[in-house]
């Protein structure tokens, strides 16, 4: 049989509003819990034959260790991985995880592996989890929407929160390193404590059929405040100044970033959508 000469396939950007560290001694059963959501736009990768196996992120060679591993756990061929975003790296969207369950994808289809899609997923968790820069981003970027989990995400078991089509508004300050704050202790002690609130509070307002945005932005700038995750002066004070007139926003965790039911000064636009990853 012929081989494809590329193969493409798309995986959205994810915004974490509050989690909790799973930990395991086995990466693949190592995850989170908490709510996060997918949006509208993400990273399209194209892998290509190739006589060695390189990646770029929006034409720029890039080390990218979860999508090395995943490669790796999938073919022995070289190959060449293009990803593209109009999302920043470092910013709280899930781009490591999104570009290992892309890659995954499109290597599927290029190589011919036959392999399911919730094969190729546990494949992108397992890499983004060993890596230590993702959690939970490739599970809800696997399923697509605004997702609660209450179980472990490395059991890839969910529940749905509200409609999608949602706006929000968004900007970034600057990079937070994910394997930095899951390898601070104290602080993920920290975020563990407030996470049990902000579960709760979630699950209380699903109870009551409660779960506008805007509430749930409220329990997400909660949690980072009390997580001491909120440490960045600029993403503070914008989020102050957007609740001081009347809007709702919190920060992107993990990422010197903030995210808003209403646009301000700087910001830029996503729709939460509820399209998981799939190929071109």
């Amino acid at each position: 049989m012929a081989g494809f000469k590329k193969a493409q396939a798309f995986s959205p950007g994810n915004i974490s509003c509050f989690f909790q560290l799973h930990d395991h001694k086995n990466p693949r059963w190592r995850g989170s819990y908490g709510l996060g959501f997918t949006v509208d736009k993400g990273v399209t990768v194209t892998v290509l034959r190739a006589q060695k196996t390189s990646i770029t992120f929006n034409g720029k060679v890039l080390h990218v260790p979860t999508v090395l591993s995943v490669v790796s756990k999938l073919t022995k061929e070289p190959v060449a991985i293009q990803i593209t975003s109009p999302l920043p790296l470092g910013s709280g969207f899930g781009l490591s995880g999104a570009s290992a369950l892309a890659t995954a994808y499109a290597l599927n289809k290029l190589l011919h592996l036959r392999k399911t899609k919730k094969q190729l997923a546990v494949i992108a968790h397992t890499a983004d989890a060993a890596e230590g820069t993702g959690l939970g981003d490739v599970v809800n970027q696997y399923f697509g929407g605004f997702l609660l989990k209450t179980k472990p995400s490395s059991k890839f078991q969910v529940q749905k929160l509200l409609t999608t089509n949602i706006p929000i508004y968004w900007y970034s300050f600057g990079t937070l390193s994910t394997k930095g704050v899951l390898s601070n202790k104290k602080l993920v002690a920290a975020i563990g404590e407030a996470a049990d609130t902000a579960i709760e509070k979630t699950k209380n307002l699903r109870s009551a059929e409660k779960n506008s945005l805007s509430e749930l932005l409220d329990i997400s700038y909660e949690f980072v405040k009390a997580s001491r995750l909120l440490r960045d002066k600029r993403t503070s004070e914008m989020i102050e100044k957007i609740r001081a007139e009347g809007g709702h926003a919190s920060m992107i965790v993990v990422g010197n970033a903030v995210f808003s039911d209403k646009p301000f000064i700087g910001s830029k636009k996503l729709m939460v959508s509820s399209t998981p990853a799939h190929l071109l």
